[in-house]
């Protein structure tokens, strides 16, 4: 980043955040997220919607960097917030807060008092897409705001929440060859970072049971113990 001196800025999560909200650059997620946000949904039919691209939500001095795959139509795109106005952020945050790194189990809207203390939230691709599969082109889009967002935070522990965000990371570690993902995989890098996988705190996998209160309890108990043990 260059300021008008033309000395180069310090990155942080607040000037990333302020530009993921500002970018326009994929015109059918750009086309879906606003439809969606004048549309709504009946039971929000009363909200304004934020209807842009979602912002990294969380510590910028985080140990642990929880990654998911894109924000939900009528959860963070409707709030603004990672995570936040859905069943999924419900399982996610409830997980954070027994982990001792959310100070309420509860994210309801961006002025709720959520904190969170040594972690971030955020997703390779940051607007909602139809039907939850955003494209190739659209991923590597966004891909320049996930790698200014790690480098800004460092995190030890790398916490993915199913295979679009674990493959997102790989690339961006340039893992060759790929680690198998699968639920509770711990996968240790040759700089000492960690990666811990996990299902998906969606409800296809929360409402099966294939993705349980318990394990997703193990994955931050164990993530909390690389990253602070």
């Amino acid at each position: 980043m260059i300021d008008g001196t033309g000395e180069a800025e310090a990155d942080d999560l607040e000037r990333i955040g302020r530009d993921v909200a500002a970018c326009r650059a994929c015109p059918r997620l750009v086309e879906w997220r606003e439809k969606v946000a004048a549309e709504k949904r009946a039971a929000y039919a009363d909200e304004e919607y934020w209807g842009r691209g979602v912002p990294p939500f969380g510590d910028s001095d985080a140990r642990i960097a929880v990654i998911g795959l894109a924000p939900a139509a009528h959860g963070a795109n409707r709030t603004g917030r990672m995570f936040t106005g859905d069943r999924s952020g419900d399982w996610l945050y409830r997980a954070l807060y027994r982990a001792g790194l959310a100070n309420q189990p509860t994210s309801t809207d961006r002025g709720d008092g959520l904190k969170l203390t040594g972690a971030l939230v955020t997703s390779p691709v940051k607007c909602a897409p139809p039907a939850n599969k955003p494209t190739p082109t659209e991923r590597d889009r966004c891909k320049p705001f996930f790698e200014r967002e790690l480098a800004v935070v460092q995190p030890k522990v790398f916490v993915v929440l199913g295979g679009f965000g674990f493959q997102a990371l790989c690339r961006h570690l340039d893992l060759r060859p790929r680690p198998k993902f699968g639920h509770g995989v711990e996968i240790e890098l040759d700089d000492g970072r960690w990666i811990v996988c996990s299902y998906h705190v969606s409800q296809q996998n929360t409402f099966t049971g294939k993705l349980t209160e318990e394990m997703l309890n193990a994955v931050f108990a164990r993530a909390r113990a690389l990253a602070f043990g």
